[in-house]
């Protein structure tokens, strides 16, 4: 059983933490407001703890960033402390709204959330995946008609490793985890959140990824 920290408890993290917890995991979910966590939108759930995000990123194994991207690289940097010597999955992607609130322009252009993060926290091994579907994919990818692709970037093979282990325990099989290579391949996959809101827009808000056909 490895504790596992989100940060960030809107539906990305909640949905993240109910699966994770119910696959065995001890989950402490960090939000800004541990007393609303009533309200969240996955509801309370008992055997997942509540906490403001430096204690959950501070009492944790492993750190999933589920925080929105825009904000993330400010949040995440008052937490150096906290993370150094731990493993951040960043799940975000950094975008300014368009006029419609869907993703727009990219915060990094020409980079990336992930390589931010990284330079930002040096004594943290930093992993971008599941930033590339909508959140009900990144616990449920076999409902997909198609099968999904969860990509992999980081620049330590042993924490990319444990994070293959813990995308098993979402219900990815290894077959559908593609290994991109170091951080810097990550602003490849944030970047295709750039066709995400055209698809919303067409089709609106049904499960989908974009993913890689052979």
């Amino acid at each position: 059983m490895t504790h596992i920290g989100i940060l960030g408890a809107g539906r990305v993290g909640a949905n993240l933490a109910g699966t994770l917890s119910a696959a065995g995991h001890r989950v402490t979910l960090g939000t800004r407001n541990p007393e609303g966590a009533a309200a969240l939108a996955a509801g309370p759930d008992p055997r997942i703890a509540i906490a403001d995000q430096r204690t959950a990123a501070r009492s944790a194994d492993i750190v999933i960033n589920a925080t929105p991207g825009h904000t993330s690289l400010d949040r995440l940097a008052g937490l150096r402390t906290e993370l150094a010597g731990k493993i951040l999955v960043d799940v975000s992607n950094a975008t300014l709204d368009a006029d419609d609130g869907l993703p727009g322009e990219l915060c990094y252009p020409g980079s990336s959330l992930a390589e931010r993060l990284q330079a930002a926290l040096p004594d943290t091994r930093v992993v971008k995946t599941l930033n590339t579907m909508l959140f009900m994919v990144m616990t449920a990818p076999e409902t997909l008609a198609t099968p999904p692709t969860a990509y992999l970037s980081g620049d330590d093979r042993n924490a990319k490793e444990t994070v293959n282990g813990l995308l098993g325990d979402l219900g990815w099989p290894p077959a559908w985890i593609e290994d991109l290579g170091g951080i810097t391949t990550a602003r490849a996959t944030e970047a295709m959140i750039l066709v995400v809101p055209h698809v919303l827009r067409r089709h609106g808000f049904k499960p989908f990824a974009v993913s890689l056909a052979r």
